[in-house]
């Protein structure tokens, strides 16, 4: 049996602001992406099998700098699995600190569940070695498997290690405080870099503007004259608040079943089947008129009406629009599972009947 967790987030009617920190960068200040090569320890007998034979080499290498020799073939490492490691330095970052590392299995292990990273070194791109990772590791799931039985949920053989990576090496410098402070969007969206400029000028006037709908640049004001005060003026610019802009994506991770919604992701009338479900979303005028004797005018509006089908569930109908997050309630209410809900979006999107941009993580 396999169980299957869905997680679908709507945003709330009522919105707080937004930093304009926490939408934004600076030029030059791309993280480095760190890899290393493991090995997880301490598996409940979910480790790599006897097809994986870097396994036991590693192992017994590791051994060999404890000063016990041992032959790679005589070993049956049930509890031990090896791994790619992968985490990114971010610009700014110095020795010492600490980072999410993400493990991932090489071999044919079947779950991670309980193991421990032991040390490995993390490399640059350039081969150059910058920090250690080890620790517990943390799938978000779990994958038990006895008498031919098995239990499974979410995906159990990849997981992070929160904090488990220390730098040994400083990470690429932060830009120096200039005349000028220019902003890059991590979404280019013109409507945020329009937003995010006006309330800048707001609160100094003037001193944005928008070149395009990725890059913001701000003057900075002759008060600010040493670099410390510059940092200030960034720091001010970066607790600036907008208000959020609604989002048309749909984010997918397949990994885990997890979708989100944005809430400007809208739907084209269009009809699928899925197995077996049938899903139709149509839309009829609604005329409204005026009394015999009154001065309004007759108005035409659209009625969205979303209605699904399954074998032995009946038929139910929702009236109103016809969002993604709609047609989520009602295949969580019929009780479909995760992947079948992605491959319904999926679906909706290859037909061209999915207002929304299709990101899968």
């Amino acid at each position: 049996m396999r169980v299957l967790f869905s997680i679908l987030l709507l945003a709330s009617s009522v919105f707080a602001g937004v930093r304009v920190g926490d939408l934004t960068n600076y030029p030059n200040t791309t993280p480095v992406t760190l890899t290393g090569y493991g090995l997880i320890v301490g598996l409940a007998g979910t480790g790599d099998g006897g097809k994986t034979t870097f396994t036991p080499q590693t192992f017994a290498s590791m051994l060999k700098q404890f000063g016990i020799e041992t032959d790679p073939n005589q070993l049956k490492l049930k509890n031990v699995a090896a791994v790619m490691i992968t985490c990114e330095m971010p610009a700014g970052a110095r020795r010492g600190a600490r980072i999410d590392a993400l493990v991932s299995s090489l071999g044919d292990a079947t779950s991670l569940q309980g193991g421990t990273l032991l040390r490995s070194v993390l490399n640059d791109p350039w081969g150059n070695a910058i920090a250690e990772v080890q620790g517990p590791i943390s799938i978000g799931g779990f994958n038990f498997e006895t008498g031919g039985n098995r239990v499974s949920r979410n995906h159990a053989v990849a997981g992070r290690i929160p904090g488990g990576a220390i730098l040994f090496e400083d990470g690429p410098e932060l830009p120096a405080p200039s005349d000028s402070l220019v902003l890059v969007l991590d979404q280019p969206d013109l409507r945020t870099a329009v937003a995010i400029t006006r309330a800048i000028n707001n609160t100094f006037d003037g001193s944005a503007r928008t070149d395009d709908p990725s890059q913001i640049v701000v003057s900075v004001p002759e008060m600010y004259e040493s670099q410390s005060q510059r940092f200030e003026f960034q720091s001010i610019v970066e607790d600036i608040q907008i208000d959020p802009i609604g989002s048309d994506r749909i984010v997918i991770n397949e990994r885990t079943g997890t979708i989100v919604v944005g809430t400007e992701v809208s739907l084209l009338p269009t009809a699928i089947a899925h197995g077996n479900l049938t899903v139709e979303i149509s839309e009829r005028p609604v005329i409204s008129q005026p009394n015999a004797f009154g001065q309004g005018e007759t108005v035409v509006e659209s009625q969205t009406t979303i209605s699904v089908e399954n074998a032995g569930e009946g038929l139910k109908e929702m009236d109103g629009a016809a969002s993604a997050g709609d047609v989520a309630r009602m295949l969580n209410s019929l009780g479909v599972t995760p992947r079948d809900m992605i491959a319904i979006f999926q679906g909706l999107k290859a037909a061209g009947a999915l207002r929304a941009e299709l990101v899968i993580i």
